[in-house]
Formats: C-alpha cells, sequence, structure tokens
C-alpha cells in the first residue's frame, strides 16, 4: 500500500528528520519560523501543534522536502548527496514513470481516512483549521501553498490535479488564482463560456508526491496516473458527491465548491517564490465552499514560497533539471553532461554543462535550453560551460563565466519571450507579458580551445593523499554545497 502522509512521516521521524513545534502562532510565527529554518543546516520538515487559538492535532507540516533525504523518501529513490546524481537518476526515473503511468488510472472506492469529518451548508467554517498567514504584508491567509486542485474538463472529461494559490476571504469563501494558461484556469474559463459555475475539489494536505506532481508540467489529465506511477500502485480515490470529482481517499483535508462565472474578489499580495510581491493584489475568481472533509486531527500541508531556499525550491531544481536534460537530449543535442536549474532562481538562473563537439554547439544547447521547459516560462539565463565545471556548483560556474566569455562576443538576447505576472521585472499594469533572455556562452572558445590557458589542477591522487594525512586537521573536502 503506498504511504499517506501520516506513514511518510513517520518513516521522517525516524530518520530523525521531524521536528516539532509546540504554541506558535498562525499569524505570521509559523512563517517566520519556517522561512528562518529553510535557510538553516541541518533543515529539517517542521510539525506545527498546540497552534494558538486552535485544540491540539490541528496541525501545520512545513519544511516537507527541503533536503535531498526527505526528497528521495518521498519520490521511493535511492539516497545520494549528490545533487547531480539525483538529477541523474531522476531522468531515467521520469522516462519510466511516464512510459508506465497508463497502468495506474486512479481507483475509485467507497470511503476512507479523509471521510471522519464532515462540514456541510451551515456549519461549514473554513478558519475552524489553522490556516497561517505566511509573510507579514500577504493579503491574508493562504490555505493554499501545498495543495492540489482538482478540475475537470467540460468537454472530454479528463481530471486535472495543479497547485495554485489559495487565500481564504471568509468562513465560506476561498480565492482561486490561477496563471493563464494552466490547465486548471482554462477549465473554469470553458465553464464560464458555458454560463456555468465550475466544480473544483481542494486537497490541503498529502502526500508529497500529490503536491510536487500537481505542480508538473504534464499532458492533460496525466497527474493521478503520474503519481500511480511513481509510488508504484494506482491513487485511490473517493468520488465526491456535490462536484462529482476524484478527491484522494486519504487526503488530511479537502475543500469543495463551486467557481461562479462574473464572481471576483481582490486576492493578495502575496509572498512568491521570487521574493518578491511582483504580482500585487487583482481581482481573482473565487470558490463558494458547500462542504469541508477532514481527518481526525487533519494536517495542513504548508508549502509557503519565499526567496530561496523553500519548501519547494530544491523539487523544482532537480525535477526542472531533469526535465530539461533529457528535453535536450530529445532534441538532439549531443554530449549534454549535466543540467542545473540554480536554487538561487530557478528557471530563472539555468546552468547547462557540455563536451564541445562542433562550432556553435555551445550556443545550440543555449538557445534550445531557453524555450524548452521548464526554462522557457518565466526564464532570465541560461549558461552553458564545458565539461569540467560542475553546473551544480555555483562558484564553479561563476568562475567559467568571468574566465571563459567575453560580453561582447558571448552574450545572445531573446526578446519577446514567455513570462508571468509574478515577474519583477515588468512594470505593471499590462496585458503583455513578455520577457528577454539572455544566453551565455561561458565555454572555452570552440575555434582555439587547445591553445586555451590551462586551468590549475589538482590530481586525484595528491587530493586523496593529502586528505589521509591532514583530513583529520582541516576539512580538506572544499567546495559549498547551495540546498
Amino acid at each position: 500500500m503506498a504511504d499517506d502522509l501520516r506513514a511518510w512521516l513517520s518513516k521522517v521521524e525516524a530518520k530523525g528528520e521531524l521536528k516539532h513545534v509546540h504554541g506558535a502562532d498562525w499569524n505570521g510565527e509559523i512563517g517566520t519560523i519556517s522561512v528562518l529554518h529553510s535557510r538553516s543546516e541541518p533543515c529539517s520538515a517542521v510539525i506545527f501543534d498546540d497552534i494558538k487559538g486552535y485544540p491540539r492535532g490541528h496541525r501545520v507540516l512545513t519544511c516537507s522536502v527541503t533536503n535531498l533525504r526527505r526528497l528521495q523518501l518521498a519520490l521511493s529513490m535511492p539516497e545520494t548527496d549528490s545533487g547531480m546524481e539525483m538529477v541523474g537518476t531522476l531522468r531515467e526515473k521520469l522516462s519510466t514513470w511516464e512510459a508506465s503511468m497508463h497502468k495506474f488510472p486512479f481507483e475509485v472506492v467507497s470511503g476512507g481516512p479523509v471521510l471522519e469529518n464532515v462540514r456541510s451548508g451551515k456549519d461549514v467554517n473554513l478558519f475552524e483549521l489553522p490556516i497561517p498567514k505566511w509573510h507579514e504584508s500577504d493579503g491574508g491567509r493562504y490555505i493554499g501553498t501545498g495543495d492540489a486542485i482538482i478540475t475537470r474538463d467540460p468537454d472530454n472529461g479528463e481530471v486535472n490535479v495543479g497547485t495554485y494559490r489559495i487565500m481564504v476571504h471568509d468562513e465560506k469563501t476561498t480565492a482561486l488564482y490561477i496563471s493563464p494558461g494552466k490547465h486548471g484556469r482554462i477549465h473554469y474559463e470553458k465553464y464560464h463560456a458555458l454560463g456555468k459555475p465550475c466544480p473544483v475539489a481542494m486537497s490541503f494536505g498529502h502526500h508529497p508526491v500529490v503536491n510536487r506532481v500537481g505542480g508538473m508540467e504534464l499532458p492533460p489529465g496525466c497527474e493521478y496516473n503520474f503519481m500511480g506511477a511513481v509510488q508504484g500502485e494506482p491513487v485511490k480515490v473517493v468520488k465526491e458527491e456535490i462536484t462529482g470529482l476524484p478527491i484522494p481517499a486519504d487526503s488530511e483535508i479537502v475543500v469543495v465548491g463551486f467557481v461562479p462565472p462574473s464572481k471576483t474578489r481582490v486576492e493578495g499580495p502575496f509572498g512568491e517564490w521570487t521574493g518578491y510581491y511582483a504580482s500585487k493584489e487583482r481581482d481573482a475568481p473565487i470558490v463558494e465552499v458547500e462542504r469541508i472533509y477532514f481527518r481526525n486531527n487533519p494536517i495542513i500541508l504548508g508549502a509557503p514560497p519565499m526567496r530561496p531556499p523553500s519548501d519547494g525550491s530544491l523539487f523544482q531544481v532537480v525535477k526542472g533539471s531533469a526535465i530539461l536534460w533529457n528535453a535536450l537530449v530529445k532534441s538532439n543535442v549531443p554530449d549534454v553532461r549535466g543540467v542545473w536549474m540554480s536554487e538561487i532562481g530557478l528557471q530563472q538562473f539555468v546552468v547547462v554543462s557540455i563536451k564541445q563537439r562542433y562550432p556553435g554547439h555551445a550556443r545550440q544547447a543555449a538557445f534550445l535550453a531557453c524555450q524548452n521547459r521548464p526554462a522557457a516560462y518565466h526564464g532570465r539565463y541560461v549558461v552553458v560551460v564545458d565539461e569540467d565545471i560542475d553546473p551544480s556548483n555555483i562558484e564553479d560556474v561563476m568562475w567559467a563565466l568571468a574566465t571563459r566569455s567575453d560580453p561582447e562576443k558571448d552574450i545572445d538576447i531573446v526578446r519577446r519571450a514567455w513570462s508571468t505576472p509574478l515577474d519583477t521585472m515588468i512594470r505593471k499594469p499590462t496585458n503583455a507579458y513578455f520577457n528577454s533572455r539572455a544566453v551565455i556562452d561561458a565555454c572555452k572558445p570552440y575555434e582555439w580551445i587547445k591553445e586555451f590557458p590551462e586551468d590549475i589542477k589538482t590530481s586525484e591522487d595528491l587530493a586523496a593523499r593529502a586528505k589521509e594525512r591532514w583530513g583529520s586537521v582541516l576539512n580538506l573536502n572544499g567546495g559549498r554545497r547551495i540546498w
């Protein structure tokens, strides 16, 4: 049987990776603790209980997959301390999961833990749950950060699971902010074009895989199948009776309702993954809540975005790097030796390592990388380096950038590329979210690569002997980890 959130947390705690905090305030304190802890080393998962104003057992989980060990545990992957090794393994896993996901359609069951408590009609009160106000300048309390939002295409019946931000307006109403072009938004726009309200189910506590897969770019209707492939068995769902949508049977909390046409309320501002309040407040669709389901002692899965590192940034790095590496290979770019979406800027700062084979090879890799998902959406910089540079080591990358590139010759600009309302460099208001991309060739010049000055190196043999003799006296490992 696949793990639910609680079974996964038991494994996390058995590894010494879970900390308990009692008595924190939902109003800013949970968010502040999470921000500060996400920048610490080691960074454990944190579960908050005895939250101010709420009974014991109504809990919030943050920092769930902020290190490689917990991320590997969530994805059932072998342990490694190397981010690049995990990217390499995930490349193969992604291909396997994609090829097999048709074997894992969701399984409808008659019941599940999510049905332990039900609130309907006059009993609906979202503030029965300890919803945090994550950042001091947020426009409200956000229950939806580590969520999974379930909608259905009215034309073909395909079910989508997405990750969108959900602010609570009042006891029975939430906001639903979805960026243009996302599947969930396409669904409610189709319903509204028909003059109908869009049914929606919102899961706010679940195994981390549910949220992380919900944030992936997958073909329409494939998220549940993909989750099943990752976990090795179909996701068990309950057919929710009001909306008819399939909801995870072991979710901690599911809220259901309808998105009415022509009804909006001001949503935001909300501190986003860029580290800024770039999108400000705006009118956004609402969800009129009709029912809340929750387990005994429910857990909200919090993944508050912030300036990286944050709850979701490491997964974005590893997943995005693997997807982009596979995309470059499928685009027939030879000898790609590594891809890394730096946690500094995620898709806004991408590094590709290649072994140069022909004139223009580096530019080919750079231009294809900047327009392949996930770097195509809200990208900024793509740097291509030689195979001797570790793309996950920002100091190595910046050294190559400083010593192997000439600004006049090695920087090209792509204009009018795909951006987002979250883009800090787009002055609002506007209805045209374009940005530019810099592609930087930080490789040794191909035409005189053999004449390029030799870099200073330490042989593996000499380094091993020095570590053996002096390692107990000094730290001789070198390099820095950025996660």
